[in-house]
This record gives C-alpha cells, sequence and structure tokens, in this order.
C-alpha cells in the first residue's frame, strides 16, 4: 500500500472513532466489540475506549446478538473493526481482515455474514483470521458502521484508479493497431511499386488497380476509409491488396532456376 493509501486507512479509522453513540446500549455493544485490550496503532482508538468507560458502563457486558436491535449490532461491528480489523487498499484491491483469538473466529465469521459481509476463516500461525475481498460489500460494511468522509475519498481513488487503467488499454490497444496497420501499408506499398517496376500492375483486374493508386494516393488511409473513397465492399479492398503482396512476393523469390539438357 502507498503512503497515501495508509494515510487514507487512518483517516477512516480515525472518523469511525470519533463517532460519540448516544444510547447507552450502544455504547455498551461497541465496548464489547472493542474488547480489553484493543490492537489498533491509532491513538484515536484508544481514546475511543477510554471515552466509552468513562460514561460509567462498568466491564464490559457480552452482546446478545440474536435479541440486539440493529443499532447495538453496527455499534458492536464497529468496535470490532477499530479493535481487531485491518484494512488494505494495495494495488487498487480491497482487502478486509480480522485477526482474532481462534475461538472467536467462528462468532465473528457468522456476524459478518449475517451483516451482509461474504468473508472467509482460517488459522494463521495459531490465530484465527477472517477476511473478505469483495471490495463492493467490504464499501458498504465501512458505510453501515459510520464511515462516509474517508470512503468517499478512497472510493473516488479507486475509481480514479479503474478510469485510468482502462484508458491506458484503449491507448495500448490503438497503439498497437496503427503500428499494425503502419506496418501493412508498408507492405502494400512495396508490392505496389514492384508490381508496377516490372509492368504487372498493368496486367492486373481494374478493382486492384484502383485499389493499388487509392492506396499511393492516401497511404495513412485504413481499409474502411479505402472502400468508402472507392464505394467497394471492404473486403473486396482488403482482396485486392492481399492479391498484390502475394505476387510481389513470388517476384521476391525469383523464378525457379533453369534447367540444362545435357549434351
Amino acid at each position: 500500500m502507498t503512503r497515501t493509501e495508509r494515510d487514507l486507512v487512518t483517516a477512516l479509522r480515525d472518523e469511525l472513532a470519533a463517532i460519540d453513540p448516544s444510547r447507552l446500549c450502544d455504547r455498551t455493544a461497541e465496548i464489547d466489540g472493542l474488547g480489553p485490550l484493543p490492537t489498533g496503532r491509532e491513538a484515536s482508538v484508544a481514546r475511543l475506549a477510554i471515552r466509552l468507560r468513562r460514561g460509567g458502563e462498568g466491564s464490559p457486558v457480552a452482546i446478545d446478538w440474536a435479541a440486539a436491535p440493529e443499532h447495538c449490532r453496527t455499534a458492536w461491528l464497529r468496535g470490532r473493526f477499530l479493535a481487531r480489523g485491518s484494512l488494505s487498499l494495495a494495488g487498487g484491491r480491497t482487502h478486509l481482515e480480522f485477526v482474532v483469538d481462534p475461538d472467536d473466529a467462528r462468532t465473528l465469521e457468522s456476524r459478518l455474514i449475517d451483516a451482509g459481509l461474504p468473508v472467509s476463516r482460517r488459522l494463521r500461525r495459531g490465530r484465527g483470521v477472517v477476511t473478505s475481498k469483495n471490495g463492493e460489500a467490504v464499501d458498504t460494511f465501512l458505510r453501515r458502521i459510520g464511515a462516509t468522509a474517508a470512503l468517499l475519498e478512497i472510493e473516488a481513488r479507486q475509481v480514479s484508479r479503474a478510469l485510468r487503467g482502462e484508458l491506458n488499454r484503449v491507448l495500448n490497444a490503438e497503439a498497437a493497431n496503427l503500428q499494425r496497420a503502419v506496418s501493412a501499408a508498408g507492405r502494400q506499398l512495396d508490392a505496389i511499386a514492384i508490381l508496377d517496376a516490372d509492368g504487372r500492375l498493368t496486367d492486373q483486374p481494374y478493382v486492384v488497380r484502383l485499389v493499388a493508386e487509392a492506396r499511393r494516393e492516401t497511404p495513412e488511409a485504413s481499409l474502411a476509409e479505402l472502400a468508402e473513397r472507392l464505394e467497394l465492399h471492404r473486403s473486396a479492398v482488403q482482396r485486392a491488396l492481399e492479391r498484390m503482396e502475394r505476387l510481389a512476393l513470388t517476384e521476391a523469390e525469383g523464378p525457379p532456376p533453369r534447367q540444362h539438357a545435357l549434351a
């Protein structure tokens, strides 16, 4: 991840940590989500934990997920993301990961899926790892738990990156097509010159001679442009040009060696 991307992720986490739930039940749920020892490096997360506990909630109370209202679930998810979650935007790909105790991984997986976030679960060096690489679903999840301004900036950068990638793809394709067209026109002009020099061009059908003249007058024209100019089908123009190239190659290879009769 670039420094700018890391700064954006930090800004997003700071934005979430600045949310101050007004309901007591939400504050209790977020404390439970944070757990006893949040692992985030941001000072804003540590300040959030102190601020929530300062309200007099006392010891954390485990949320009853099945019975909890949506706003309490959202508060718990926000706390769990801030305490155990990490977000990567490397290469324009969104990767959300939670690292928790192995015994907690299955519960977290179930709750995230329940919240509409597709995730996978595995063990890594004795820790439970729950991940999601679905960029659209991750954005929806982050917006649900309160990310707005920083998420908009992340999405804008992702769109900009995608547009730049598409533009580069189109430009590269156009450049390759242009190079092929220039090479083909060069071969065709060489073929016309060979046939004209040895007199064979005048022996060709009218359409072939017509296409040869048009190609010499407009070497930069595409097949479609030549066809439009001559009021011919594109396939007829292409066949005429291929015929001239084929004839020129036959001449370039030279006639077969003459057989001398034995005395």
